[in-house]
């Protein structure tokens, strides 16, 4: 049935297309977790590719529950694609900021490619059987280290690694997203503590 819908013109059918999907999604799972049903939706991605979800979420507000669910599996999208980038980035972002994050976010530590796949799938996870708005910061949190982290490592890469020039603009430019990722997941968690999420 979705792929009936999937490519619509009409953008007021897509946003509604999105919304009723992600909250029948969710709302099916959250009333019936059937572990798995749960491991099929984490691991989804992994089979069929992120497009998907890109097509069906990808254009809602960052402020409404299928943009949140996006949110997270681009998230958990880019991990699996980078375990060794993304954990060298939060362990990283974990040794310069000073916030609560890092309990938020409860990685194992030290934070390698397998702790942040595992941390991944656990907060997808939650997303579907857990504190909805607890997942939201989690990632959020998770989203806000990687930053920090890429942040630090630009500023090592533009004071010693001539033989890579753009190298310090595009781990600012990967900060600059996470970090806008991270507010707007934050948003989100707030949203839905407030029932106001739709």
């Amino acid at each position: 049935m979705l792929d009936g819908y999937l490519g619509a013109d009409d953008p007021a059918q897509q946003s509604r297309i999105a919304h009723d999907t992600a909250a029948a999604i969710l709302s099916r799972v959250r009333a019936d977790p059937d572990p798995q049903v749960v491991a099929r939706l984490v691991s989804y991605t992994d089979r069929h590719g992120i497009d998907a979800i890109a097509e069906l979420w990808s254009h809602a507000s960052a402020k409404s529950l299928p943009g949140a669910l996006w949110r997270v599996y681009l998230v958990r999208t880019l991990i699996v694609q980078d375990p060794t980038g993304l954990s060298h980035a939060f362990q990283r972002g974990t040794e310069v900021s000073r916030t609560i994050d890092q309990v938020v976010a409860g990685a194992a530590v030290p934070t390698g490619p397998d702790e942040v796949r595992e941390l991944a799938d656990r907060i997808l996870h939650g997303i579907f059987t857990g504190d909805f708005a607890g997942a939201l910061d989690r990632a959020a949190a998770f989203a806000r280290l990687a930053a920090a982290g890429f942040t630090s490592l630009a500023d090592d890469a533009d004071a010693a690694d001539a033989v890579h020039p753009d190298r310090p603009a595009t781990l600012t430019t990967r900060a600059l997203r996470l970090t806008q990722l991270a507010d707007q997941l934050t948003s989100c968690a707030k949203l839905w503590r407030r029932d106001a999420l739709d």
